[in-house]
């Protein structure tokens, strides 16, 4: 597996069809991008992110550049802190190591190549595969925010997780 740029001519096939379902859309990118998933919104909702905190998408691909992971990525240089967003592997392939691969891929990018000394995340608690996913991959919760989104008829609150050099 290697990271490289995300590319919306190509990748949009692959992963517009990762999340299918309104809640899990929600628990995904807390909906700043539009449900469904599709070429507008995922355009829209990036280009908004990297104009209020410079952003970049990646993708993990495997030997035959398929992408099986995505992630939104910026450094704030006051801080030192790079932060993670949009955090997702494709469901035919999870369970099989790829989130661990592309998080320490994206750990080493943030430590290595942007002299991040931290590389932080925000998870919902609710979402419980993904933060047992991020603990295992070394995240530290750092802070919880009780009722900070909500989706229907339910509150989710949003743990700030972060993983130091």
């Amino acid at each position: 597996m290697k990271l490289r740029p995300f590319n919306m001519d190509t990748d949009i096939d692959d992963m517009k069809n990762w999340i299918n379902d309104e809640r899990s859309h929600a628990m995904w990118c807390a909906n700043i991008i539009r449900y469904p998933i599709n070429r507008e919104h995922l355009l829209e909702g990036l280009k908004e992110a990297e104009k209020r905190f410079g952003d970049t998408p990646f993708v993990a691909v495997n030997e035959k550049d398929k992408a099986e992971g995505f992630f939104s990525y910026s450094y704030n240089k006051e801080t030192k802190e790079a932060m993670l967003k949009f955090v997702v592997v494709d469901p035919k392939v999870r369970g099989k190591g790829i989130a661990q691969n592309m998080l320490k891929l994206a750990a080493e990018y943030a430590f290595n190549e942007t002299g991040a000394d931290g590389l932080q995340l925000n998870v919902f608690p609710e979402n419980i595969r993904a933060k047992k996913c991020y603990e295992k991959a070394g995240f530290l919760e750092r802070n919880t925010t009780y009722n900070a989104f909500n989706f229907g008829d339910e509150s989710w609150g949003r743990c700030n997780m972060i993983l130091h050099r």
